[in-house]
């Protein structure tokens, strides 16, 4: 990757600073929002240029900030009033939108809703289920017709429960938070996050603007079954099983148990020509034993 190539993260969190990173390292230079001085700190300390941006703030000096832009990635979440990015920087966008060679856009496997334990692919029709996944089905749609009046080569990227250093089931088991809940038929579908940033590498080399991808492992799974795999790993006995029913979880919680889907991965493999590093929960928490 040539030094002039530059990504800037709308939203620079647990997936984007493991893809930013990548970045990096090939050469490139980096920038990305957060919101407070204290997350712009640690930005800052690990290469990446911070701005300021959210809690309905817009960056302070727009053009200075996103100027040599190439890439574009944009994972800061909708909220009720709609896309954040868009709200505040619509115009400022559509002014580098020319010279901007990838950008892609991190949504959620949420805003296919509830289909009992079964497939979904990138063609299934939308419902969302909760009013988060909601936002995530307009915020796809306002990007995308952005991108059409706009000419932003934009990608969408639908990513399933992220999982990966300092956020996994192995740690869960060993502070004693992980719970094993129960709900028959429950399904679901997860990605480990170096992952992510795999696909993303693998979309920037072959960018097909307008395309869609779902994000996730080749093996769906109940919750459970992950919980009791990182117990066995650690030597340790799994926690004990409790219906959904008995299980008193917040509304959030709960909110995450309305849902079971598996969801095909294939378009990553066949359109991107992608190998997952971790195919399976198995493989990716086995990897994670050393990060412990």
């Amino acid at each position: 990757m040539a030094a002039a190539k530059r990504l800037f993260c709308f939203g620079c969190g647990y997936s984007a600073r493991v893809f930013a990173a990548r970045f990096r390292a090939k050469g490139g230079s980096v920038a990305g929002t957060c919101r407070t001085a204290d997350k712009a700190a640690g930005l800052a300390a690990s290469g990446i240029v911070p701005f300021l941006f959210g809690d309905g703030l817009p960056l302070e000096d727009p053009a200075s900030a996103l100027a040599g832009t190439t890439h574009l990635l944009i994972s800061a979440p909708p909220g009720e009033k709609g896309d954040p990015v868009l709200a505040a920087h619509a115009a400022d966008l559509r002014r580098i939108a020319p010279h901007v060679e990838w950008a892609g856009y991190l949504s959620t496997t949420g805003v296919y809703g509830d289909r009992q334990g079964g497939w979904v692919d990138e063609e299934t029709p939308l419902d969302p289920a909760v009013a988060r996944s909601d936002r995530r089905v307009k915020a796809e749609a306002a990007w995308t017709e952005f991108a059409a009046s706009s000419g932003l080569p934009l990608h969408i990227f639908r990513l399933a429960g992220i999982y990966g250093p300092g956020r996994n089931q192995l740690l869960s088991v060993l502070d004693g938070s992980a719970r094993r809940i129960v709900k028959e038929g429950q399904i679901f579908s997860r990605i480990h996050v170096e992952d992510i940033a795999n696909v993303l590498e693998a979309s920037m080399a072959r960018p097909n603007p307008g395309a869609i991808y779902n994000v996730c492992d080749d093996e769906p799974a109940a919750a459970g079954d992950v919980v009791a795999y990182a117990a066995e790993l650690l030597g340790r006995t799994p926690p004990p099983e409790i219906p959904f029913e008995k299980a008193e979880l917040s509304p959030m919680g709960r909110s995450f148990y309305m849902s079971s889907r598996r969801v095909s991965n294939r378009r990553i493999h066949e359109e991107l020509g992608l190998t997952l590093a971790y195919p399976t929960y198995r493989e990716g928490l086995k990897s994670l034993l050393g990060t412990l």
